[in-house]
């Protein structure tokens, strides 16, 4: 080893400048992060504004530096290797680009990994992040005047930050055309709570934190992000302590011994509460995403995003594709166009500054070239322990990286597939706090990952299931209600909130002879088979009405068309003979509920029931009954869904509830008479109608009787 000159070489001007520029736009970017140490930044700055008059001031100027033999070169190359490792402190050897060359066994523990995973990287890239700009600038300063800074620096260890002082020195190495920079690091100072090595002190406390990780989970993933106190407790305790076994990423091996001073059974026992926190984890994962009757996407995506930022992560993004696999929600894809990613979810920290990041990073569409978009294309998970490129999640719009933005050090990255499609990426971002990522980490995820996409599938199937069933309901009822002169008709359907199947109801209002048939039904059962029924029944009654007037004798036709049907239905009729003295209105019923007439001084009463349901027998008769209607009378025909609606209790609600609502609206237009029954009904069952409902209404008004 020999000094050097510290003039500059001509050619070496361009190089300089560019990283001159590159070093002081890394100082922007730490100026305004949020808790920055601007007395740090203002120092590397300073260092900056030096390296850059010395550049002026040399230039044009020549350097010449005698090269020694070979054997002289690596007889001094033995001799710093000796030291080096022997050293009693943490040392790294960097090059001028700040790549670590060589690390001792003493810096590789105080990472809490081993030396082959450090060397290669960037020396910046085990910093932390608010303070990485600086640290560059000195590790520059060092190299160009050659002399030596002591600077603070906190290294992201592999369970939590570790505050040191280290020394920067430049060196010259025979054979070498660059300086390179020796870095020793004083002794480690934990933060203050730490645990110590015998484990007492606050270890025990973080360690009573992790044992309820399971339940703690599900409470903290149903209410939302767990409180700091016990999120880090738990995390604390799930990651093993410095120098336990751990494979940063799969190119690094297990370290398998103790650090100095630490008893191997508390390894041993932070390895069972890492496994165990894991497995927390994936069964409160497999609790949320399949506690739902009904699978429903959104929410299944919200509860995963919500369980991974309480318990593993800083920060989750989810990103999808549409449900036809390249669109976006109410998007149709071009033929042939690759897939599209949307932001499903941003979770992230409760604090002002992480909600106010999060409302943008999810109008964000991850761009080709990012993390999650890569790892979507190439359904291949991707680990970084220690981030270098901190454009690993794209650029935000003024700029400046999202992981600098959001304080990622460290990130994760995982593929939703179903085992046939790609749908996704979930990604992880952490700031360091707790340790890198780890394989049992990206083992985790990656099962997750697994769980979602399937109940994403089962989700985007079920939809549909209800699409085409809500398409096959519509085509069973009539798309608008016709206009009778001097009476208003309203109607209302309501499906069953479990399962996707076509329901069995219908109503419609058409003519018959010169007057109105309003007719209602349920045919039995559900689906397809049973919709075949509902369109028969319904169509029947229309064609029968061409020739036959009296209710009675139209469902009598229907009878015998539905005859060789499996199922049978139950149905009532009511035939309107609107005359200027009266409205007079003959009913047919078969086994249907019977209709209700509501008298414009609110007095109720119900229709006589009789009849046997249609497809049943050749021998049909239909219950009849007949009845007057006055200027503000209302018939009300419904089907047996309103009166078997349940409470939590599985009562009815009955015939009672339904009269009561009824003539609480008396005076009110059928359509504020039905908007009633549908609102006591929804919160007598609490929003769980266990069979579809259907409501008509009819109206006579006072011009009628002119």
């Amino acid at each position: 080893m020999h000094d050097q000159p510290d003039q500059l070489e001509p050619e070496s001007l361009v190089r300089e400048i560019s990283d001159l520029e590159g070093r002081i736009g890394a100082l922007r970017q730490a100026a305004g992060m949020p808790e920055a140490d601007l007395r740090v930044t203002l120092d590397a700055a300073l260092e900056e504004l030096e390296l850059a008059l010395t550049a002026l001031r040399t230039l044009g100027s020549e350097q010449g530096s005698e090269q020694g033999g070979s054997a002289a070169a690596e007889n001094e190359r033995r001799v710093l290797r000796t030291v080096f490792q022997d050293a009693p402190v943490p040392l790294f050897l960097l090059d001028r680009n700040t790549s670590v060359r060589r690390a001792n066994r003493q810096a590789a523990e105080l990472l809490g990994t081993s030396s082959g995973y450090v060397s290669g990287k960037q020396f910046t890239s085990f910093c932390d992040l608010a303070t990485r700009a600086a640290v560059r600038s000195q590790l520059a300063a060092v190299v160009r005047t050659g002399r030596r800074r002591r600077v603070p620096v906190r290294f992201l260890g592999r369970e939590r930050p570790v505050d040191a002082t280290v020394t920067l020195a430049r060196v010259w190495i025979r054979g070498e055309a660059d300086p390179m920079v020796v870095v020793a690091a004083g002794a480690a100072k934990p933060p203050a709570g730490a645990p110590s090595s015998d484990g007492a002190g606050p270890a025990g406390s973080a360690k009573a934190g992790a044992s309820g990780a399971g339940a703690g989970g599900a409470g903290a993933s149903g209410t939302g992000r767990a409180a700091a106190a016990q999120r880090d407790g738990a995390k604390r305790a799930a990651r093993p302590e410095a120098g336990a076994p751990r494979v940063p990423e799969p190119a690094a091996p297990p370290q398998a011994r103790a650090p100095q001073g630490q008893p191997q059974g508390r390894i041993d026992d932070e390895a069972v509460a890492t496994i165990v926190h894991r497995m927390d984890v994936l069964a409160t994962a497999s609790e949320l995403l399949l506690d739902e009757p009904v699978f429903n996407e959104t929410v299944a995506v919200r509860r995963c995003a919500r369980l991974l930022a309480a318990e593993l992560a800083d920060w989750a993004f989810i990103d999808l594709t549409g449900p036809n696999g390249g669109a976006g929600q109410g998007e149709s894809p071009a033929a042939g166009t690759p897939p599209v990613l949307h932001r499903q979810v941003v979770m992230g920290p409760d604090d002002e500054y992480a909600v106010e990041a999060a409302r943008t990073l999810q109008e964000m569409r991850p761009a080709a070239g990012t993390l999650p978009h890569t790892v979507f294309v190439t359904r291949q998970s991707a680990l970084r322990p220690h981030l270098e490129n901190l454009d690993e999640l794209g650029m935000a719009a003024d700029g400046v990286p999202i992981c600098a933005k959001i304080g990622a050090t460290s990130l994760l990255s995982v593929p939703v597939e179903d085992g046939d499609r790609c749908l996704g990426s979930i990604t992880l971002a952490s700031g360091g706090d707790y340790g890198p990522f780890d394989l049992m980490d990206l083992g985790v995820v990656q099962r997750l990952g697994r769980y979602l996409a399937l109940v994403i599938r089962a989700a985007r199937l079920y939809r549909r299931r209800a699409e085409v069933a809500d398409s096959l309901q519509a085509s069973l009822l009539p798309r608008a209600l016709p206009t009778i002169p001097g009476a208003t008709v309203a109607a209302r359907y309501l499906t069953a909130t479990h399962g996707a199947e076509v329901g069995g109801d219908f109503y419609d209002v058409f003519r018959v002879g010169d007057g109105w048939g309003l007719v209602l039904g349920d045919v039995c059962g559900k689906g397809e088979d049973a919709a075949a029924v509902t369109a028969t029944a319904r169509h029947c009654m229309r064609l029968a009405a061409r020739w036959k007037a009296r209710p009675g004798e139209i469902l009598g036709m229907a009878n015998e068309a539905l005859l060789d049907e499996d199922r049978f239905v139950t149905a009532i009729m009511a035939g309107v003979e609107l005359a200027h003295d009266r409205v007079t209105v003959s009913l047919g019923t078969a086994g249907h509920p019977p209709a209700i007439i509501v008298r414009a001084d609110g007095v109720i009463r119900s229709a006589s029931r009789g009849g046997v349901p249609l497809g049943l027998f050749e021998d049909f008769e239909a219950g009849a009954d007949t009845i007057d209607l006055r200027a503000g009378d209302t018939l009300i025909l419904h089907s047996d869904g309103v009166l078997e609606a349940c409470d939590h209790a599985r009562q009815e609600f009955g015939q009672e509830r339904l009269l009561e609502a009824l003539a609480a609206q008396a005076g009110g237009t059928p359509e504020d008479m039905l908007g009633t029954v549908e609102r006591a009904l929804l919160e007598f069952c609490d929003g769980d109608l266990r069979d579809d409902v259907s409501m008509l209404a009819f109206r006579v008004e006072a011009p009628t009787l002119d």
